[in-house]
């Protein structure tokens, strides 16, 4: 809570009556323009509390008109009526007369935002700009002039446009932008920080004109509107201008490029004009005006709504007062309103976080009104220090805000209520006081027998008797903080503390070196004091003896806490053994931990608020789940009160805040969410973690802790809700104030201690140890601290605690202690349910926690359990929302429960509705009406419910209305119950007709019934077959001989009927076929086919054995089968001897039939169950299967079968004739076997392996892992030749025997002697082959010893097929023909022809030479013969073959 202290300025006598104000933008200084009607006016300037300042005192023969200050020098520029400016400078006194440009009355005055410029405008239309220096100083003359020739109305400039992002061109540089680096670098233009001053700016003109001066001083119109425009405001958002004229038009204009504006919106202000409108615009786009009403109306331009604010008659003010003026401060979020009964409205804007609000109305808060004299014409917030200054038409005062006074001792509690009035409780004697002051009192501090009060330079002592409050002492000191002791009081000067008594007479320094610092703060609890200084030094002292004496050394914070700017409070313990510290930090936030100084230990620790946990110690032992909720519930706070308790050394209370409204004035913490956070605090143990809870919503602020108590100061305005004031003894004020005044404080019990707050000291000394030893754990110390207490009142405490720390253990033994049976069997039913809060929950209930109960199921998130709390607890609301949203399997019983619930109270019409959402209904409400006959007939009309149409016709039924319910039943569609009335009633027509429109099979079966009891049997039959009693109308049917009719009603029926049926065929042997096809119909395929062939029913037979499958009596699949083998069915013969797992006869059958097997037949032979056949015989039997498909050509399904069989080498051969390689080479892969190996590269050898790389890979491939070298070294050799001749590569042909020998050499001799012949073999033509490779390369070198070694090479035995003679005759004959010596090479030509006479030597003879040698000896040869690439030699080759 705030009070305003209000200074009324120090004016000369001479002063006239105050008719302007205005604030410097930052430094307190207030300009007050005077008027002297006749005479002139004149300016002066007051300081913060109202003092003059004599040397700036401005006086003129004319009135003043305009004042406006520089943004930041303490220049202020004054307009007067004779169209004179001055420029006054403060302190100075300085005055600064601008050349005499204007001759008319002077309307504007409008600095630029940085203050380099200056616009003066008068009532002639002319407007000039001058230019002012950095210190406020003009420079020369009026940069240029406008005539207007129109009263100039109002003048803004642009905004400033903002600085470049450094951060920005930090990373754009980085990452090589050399725009971004030029900016950083001296060779570009100086870098721009912050946001930049624009020139441009807009001014208005009474005719309603606006326009638009750019920087260079142009002017240009932008838009007119119609009358004198009042207001004029520029949104930065979207970048527009709204203008508001004398009657209260809105209107909007987006401005575009090159002077062009476009109007967007246009409204007209619900409000009364005239001369006393007040307009404020915010930045948040909140347009406020005042007319001179009982009202304030509000406009909000972003969300399109607006609202309205009036003053409170509860709060202070009077019937009919109007508003007068209106201020609005930014920073504070404070809208000022000024009265015609002298008093100033406050409204604040509210923010609670984490809720919604949908109704803007309650976005401001009405506080207590501040009342000053007169008739408040003129209200305006200003400086850094948000200060208000009020003209009350004869003066002006200047309101500062202060936060209100409070303190707490001794059971004696002062509130402040206004700047010079308290309220004193005395809670001990319930005495209730108030004390009026000659001051503004800026502090208190009560004991049980004083108050004492100051304001910084006066200190006034007053004593507390009973019921009566004397002045004993009043002595000036300039002390801030001051602290009481006894008789003695404690106050604060540079470097020292001064111990005073009452009268003010010093009894006591307490110095302080100067490192130490300044004392600043002072804190006293029982015999201690504690004082912190200005350099965060603290020290305390022990008051018990005469004199205050020591109790610790000084300590040093700033070497123990890092980051500390400067000490917020200092508080100690009842014994003196701890110090309590919050700060504020070096960059003047404040810290969310609290320190606690261990004067013994000479220690630190803390407790941080934000992360909710300690430095030291532990938190709790809990268990995890309760950790995490403590945990996020502490998290993200900041401390902004703390206090011991007065008598418990152990107990710490910390008022928090979420962090971010931490720097929110005091006044705001109503607003926000406070948490009221309880510790232990011991050196064995650390921080211990005791309770921790909301602050009520009617609580202003935490006094003080006095176990059982928190004691809170209440907000004005509001009552307490939970405690009612004490009996009090109320009393004139000691200065004459009023005698009726607000109780201000307020307490709340302790967890532990609530229903024991008068319980007697020892109780109280054993419930807190009782907690502390619960909070550590310690259960054993805890039940000793309490065993001795017989209390149930105690022990009901005690199980109510153990609801906040959810110890169900504990709570057993509490319950026990109580006697309370019920609530301990409800406990432990409740142990079945998995959630630890359910459980717990179960215990509050039984406690009548009903709020706790509530909250604990919610965070377990057990809806269910929670929708049964609401509706045992009658939260009706509350259940339905819970079902409807989170519950939503038990909504339906929920909307039933309510339903009843309505029933029962009477309200008949609502349970109607909740019985037809839970869709119960159709019984309910039948039954709730069925007293109430006419309200039953209406609701069953208007429901047109089939089900409520056939309970109503029931009941007229029962009423015998027939006709009334045949109506009724046709309505509801129940067809069984007409049929039924209408056959009481004798319309037996109508009742057939019915049935068989409609089908019913009720409705039949009840018709069949009736045919049947009065003979008509026809007619019976056919209602008993439209109904499906089938059985019925085959018993008609027999005992009536309607053979004809029994046969479809007997296939239409069940397989007893069919039974029965086909039974009464057979003893009557006169349709014998019927009773076949109704055995075989009803399942009985056995009797069927016995009947079939006694009495040979072939046709029959044929059709039965379609039927049959494996699960059927061999016998008769084998007699079934020799039938159709009779008659030369063999293909279902073969089926039915397979299903009667005759599978040789089966295949006997089909190899002499000549049957083919399908892959089908072939899997039902396969027998895959050992108890059919052995596993030998399965074998057999699946080779004799593949072995008749090898005969049939079914190669792959004989490859199957002879798998299967585990013959996989008949398995490869089956698959080799089918010729699919894709599948051979994979059975080969499979069954890695190497005869299947080497009998796959045999085949692979059949096939065009030449061609496909692939192939000759898996050839290789196999015969290696088939371990075949000798097989391999064949097919290496087989290459060779292939090499040899095709393609004439004898390198290629050498590599591949190469690969043969050394496989050769690997293979055994599994003949005697072979392999070494072979082997010899192999290396003579391997001899052969390098040598002729040797020679083809040496005739690139040496051709002359090339061609001799090839005649060597011709000579040597055995040269072909290891070289053919054709290729060496060949190398030389070309080897002639390119050395000219075409003679020689037509002879070796020759023998070439003589040593193969059969064979075309052309084909080893290069087509080159062999032209040659036609053209120089004129050998024949025909076009086309030779060869020289692949092709052609391929050509040759079958030419040669053909040959």
């Amino acid at each position: 809570m705030a009070v305003y202290f209000d200074h009324r300025i120090e004016a000369p006598e001479s002063s006239d009556v105050p008719s302007q104000l205005t604030w410097h933008s930052t430094i307190p200084i207030l300009a007050v323009a005077s008027i002297r009607p006749g005479t002139g006016g004149n300016v002066d300037l007051y300081l913060q509390q109202g003092e003059y300042v004599e040397s700036c005192h401005v006086e003129r023969p004319h009135q003043p008109t305009v004042l406006q200050w520089h943004p930041s020098k303490t220049v202020l520029a004054l307009g007067w009526e004779n169209g004179e400016v001055v420029l006054l400078t403060h302190p100075s006194g300085d005055q600064t007369v601008l050349p005499s440009l204007h001759t008319a009355r002077i309307t504007l005055l409008e600095w630029s935002s940085f203050g380099s410029r200056l616009i003066t405008g008068d009532q002639s239309g002319a407007l000039a700009v001058w230019r002012v220096d950095a210190r406020g100083k003009l420079q020369g003359n009026h940069l240029v002039k406008h005539e207007y020739s129109k009263p100039l109305t109002c003048c803004i400039f642009r905004p400033a446009s903002p600085g470049d992002d450094v951060a920005m061109l930090a990373r754009a540089s980085v990452s090589g932008d050399e725009n971004a680096l030029d900016m950083f670098s001296w060779k570009g233009a100086p870098l721009k920080m912050g946001p930049q001053e624009r020139l441009a700016f807009f001014v208005s003109t009474a005719d309603g004109k606006v326009h638009s001066v750019n920087e260079h001083c142009k002017t240009c119109t932008l838009f007119s509107v119609e009358g004198s425009i009042k207001k004029l405001f520029y949104l930065e958002k979207k970048e527009a201008l709204a203008v508001i004229t004398e009657t209260l038009m809105l209107s909007q204009y987006m401005l575009g490029p090159e002077g062009v504006a476009q109007e967007f919106m246009k409204v007209k202000l619900s409000t009364k004009s005239g001369e006393s409108v007040d307009i404020v615009w915010t930045e948040n786009s909140l347009l406020i005006t005042s007319t001179g009403e009982q009202i304030i109306r509000l406009w909000d331009l972003d969300k399109d709504e607006n609202y309205i604010l009036s003053l409170d008659e509860t709060l202070g003010f009077e019937r009919g007062e109007m508003i007068n003026s209106i201020s609005y401060c930014a920073a504070k979020e404070i809208l000022a309103a000024g009265t015609s009964q002298g008093r100033i409205a406050i409204w604040r804007m509210v923010v609670q976080p984490r809720s919604s609000r949908r109704d803007t109305k309650y976005l401001w808060k009405l506080q207590t009104p501040t009342e000053i004299e007169g008739n408040v014409t003129l209200l305006q917030w200003g400086s850094s220090l948000n200060l208000l200054a009020a003209n009350n038409s004869k003066t002006v005062l200047i309101l500062c805000e202060h936060m209100m006074s409070a303190h707490f001792s001794q059971q004696v509690a002062a509130v402040q209520l206004t700047p010079t009035q308290l309220s004193i409780s005395n809670f001990s004697t319930g005495v209730h006081l108030a004390l009026q002051s000659d001051m503004h009192i800026k502090g208190v501090c009560v004991t049980k027998d004083s108050v004492t009060v100051w304001n910084g330079k006066l200190v006034t002592v007053y004593e507390l008797s009973g019921t009566v409050l004397r002045s004993t002492g009043s002595f000036p000191c300039e002390s801030h903080v001051v602290a009481v002791h006894g008789e003695n009081l404690y106050t604060v000067e540079p470097n020292r503390v001064q111990i005073r008594t009452p009268q003010g007479t010093v009894k006591q320094l307490l110095t302080f070196t100067k490192a130490e610092g300044n004392p600043v703060l002072l804190n006293v609890c029982q015999s201690f004091l504690v004082v912190g200084t200005d350099t965060a030094h603290i020290r305390v002292f022990e008051l018990s003896r005469r004199d205050a004496k020591a109790h610790s050394s000084t300590k040093n914070l700033a070497d123990q806490i890092c980051n500390l700017g400067a000490l917020r409070s200092v508080k100690c313990n009842a014994n003196g053994s701890q110090v309590s510290i919050v700060i504020t930090q070096v960059n003047g936030r404040p810290d969310h931990k609290v320190y606690f100084y261990d004067i013994e230990m000479d220690t630190v620790t803390h407790f941080d608020f934000f992360t909710g946990r300690p430095s030291s110690g532990i938190l709790q032992p809990e268990d995890n789940e309760k950790q995490q909720i403590r945990g996020s519930e502490l998290s993200g706070l900041c401390p902004v009160s703390h206090f011991w308790d007065e008598s418990e050394p152990r107990l710490f209370v910390c008022e928090t805040v979420p962090v971010g409204s931490e720097s929110s004035s005091v006044g705001h913490l109503d607003m926000v969410d406070v948490l009221v956070v309880t510790l232990f605090c011991t050196q064995e143990h650390g921080l211990l973690l005791q309770d921790c809870y909301h602050k009520p919503s009617g609580l202003q602020a935490l006094l003080a802790l006095d176990v059982p108590y928190y004691y809170f100061s209440c907000k004005p305005g509001e009552r307490d809700p939970v405690e009612a004031p004490p009996p009090s003894q109320q009393t004139q004020p000691v200065k004459g104030a009023h005698a009726q005044f607000p109780h201000m404080v307020s307490r709340r019990a302790l967890r532990d201690f609530v229903g024991l707050e008068n319980c007697e000291k020892t109780t109280r000394d054993a419930m807190l140890n009782f907690s502390f030893y619960l909070t550590t754990g310690d259960m054993d110390e805890a039940f000793k601290s309490i065993k001795l207490i017989k209390s149930k009142a105690v022990w009901e405490n005690m199980a109510r605690m153990c609801v906040k720390t959810r110890r169900l253990d504990v709570a057993r033994v509490c319950l026990g202690n109580m006697g309370n049976a019920r609530a301990a069997k409800a406990l432990k039913e409740a142990e079945a349910e998995p959630e630890p809060d359910a459980r717990v929950a179960m215990l509050a209930v039984q406690l009548g926690m009903l709020e706790d109960a509530e909250q604990l199921y919610k965070s377990c998130q057990r809806f269910d359990l929670l929708n049964i709390f609401y509706q045992a607890s009658g939260q009706w609301p509350q259940a339905l929302e819970t079902a409807e949203i989170h519950d939503r399997i038990h909504l339906r019983t929920t909307y039933y429960n309510y339903a009843k619930y309505l029933e029962f109270m009477g309200d008949k019409t609502l349970a109607i509705a909740y019985y037809e959402k839970s869709d119960t209904h159709r019984v309910e409400v039948p039954r709730m009406l069925q007293d109430d006959t006419s309200s039953l007939e209406i609701y069953v009309t208007k429901m047109k419910d089939k089900s409520i149409y056939k309970w109503w016709a029931q009941f007229l039924e029962s009423q015998s209305d027939m006709d009334s319910a045949l109506h009724f039943y046709e309505s509801a569609q129940d067809f069984l119950s007409l049929v039924r009335v209408h056959c009481y009633m004798g319309n037996i027509q109508e009742a057939s007709q019915i049935a068989n429109d409609t089908g019913d099979r009720a409705a039949s079966y009840h018709l069949a019934r009736h045919y049947e009891s009065h003979d008509d049997i026809k007619q019976a039959v056919h209602f008993y077959t439209r109904a499906q009693a089938y059985n019925n109308a085959i018993r008609l049917c027999k005992e009536n001989g309607l053979d004809d009719q029994l046969m479809n009603l007997a296939l239409l029926s069940n397989p007893e009927d069919m039974m029965e049926a086909a039974c009464y065929y057979e003893e009557k042997a006169t349709h014998v076929d019927r009773a076949v096809a109704l055995y075989h119909k009803a399942g009985y395929v056995s009797k069927a086919l016995e009947l079939a062939f006694a009495t040979e029913q072939f046709s029959a037979l044929q059709f039965i054995a379609d039927d049959l499958n494996e699960n059927s009596d061999p016998a008769l699949l084998a007699r079934c089968s020799d039938f159709f083998i009779k008659h030369s069915q063999y293909e279902k013969a073969v089926e039915l001897l397979v299903a009667a797992k005759k599978y040789h006869q089966a295949l006997e059958v089909c190899l002499t039939q000549n049957l083919t097997i399908t892959e089908e037949l072939a899997e039902r032979m396969t027998v895959t169950d050992s108890k059919d056949l052995s596993e030998n015989a399965r074998k057999e039997l699946l080779e004799q299967i593949a072995d008749c498909c090898m005969r049939q050509g079914s190669y792959h399904l004989a490859t199957k079968k002879y798998t299967q069989a585990g013959n996989k080498p008949k398995a490869m051969r089956a698959l080799l004739k089918s010729g699919d390689t894709e599948k051979i080479v994979f059975f080969a892969n499979v069954c890695r076997q190497k005869e299947l190996f080497i009998m796959s590269a045999n085949y692979l050898q059949s096939l065009d392996w030449r061609e496909n790389p692939e192939i000759l890979k898996t050839i290789i491939g196999f015969y290696t892992k088939g371990r075949a070298p000798d097989l391999l070294a064949g097919f290496y050799e087989a290459c060779a030749q292939v090499e040899i001749d095709d393609y004439q590569n004898y390198e290629k042909a050498l590599d591949a025997l190469t690969e043969a020998f050394k496989c050769l050499s690997k293979a055994k001799d599994t003949i005697g002697g072979q392999q070494e012949v072979r082997l010899a073999d192999l290396q003579h033509k391997i001899t052969l082959i390098k040598k002729f490779v040797h020679i083809r390369r040496l005739y690139v070198d040496d051709a002359d010893e090339a061609v001799r070694l090839c005649e060597a090479l011709l000579e040597e035995p055995e040269l072909d097929p290891a070289v053919r003679i054709g290729d060496a005759y060949g190398f030389l004959i070309d080897h002639h023909c390119q050395q000219v010596n075409f003679p020689v090479a037509c002879r070796k030509l020759e023998e070439l022809q003589k040593l193969l006479p059969s064979q075309n030597v052309r084909y080893y003879i290069n087509q080159t030479s062999l032209k040659a040698l036609q053209k120089e000896m004129g050998v024949l040869m025909e076009r086309g013969d030779s060869r020289h690439n692949v092709r052609e030699e391929d050509e040759v080759e079958e030419e040669l073959n053909e040959s």
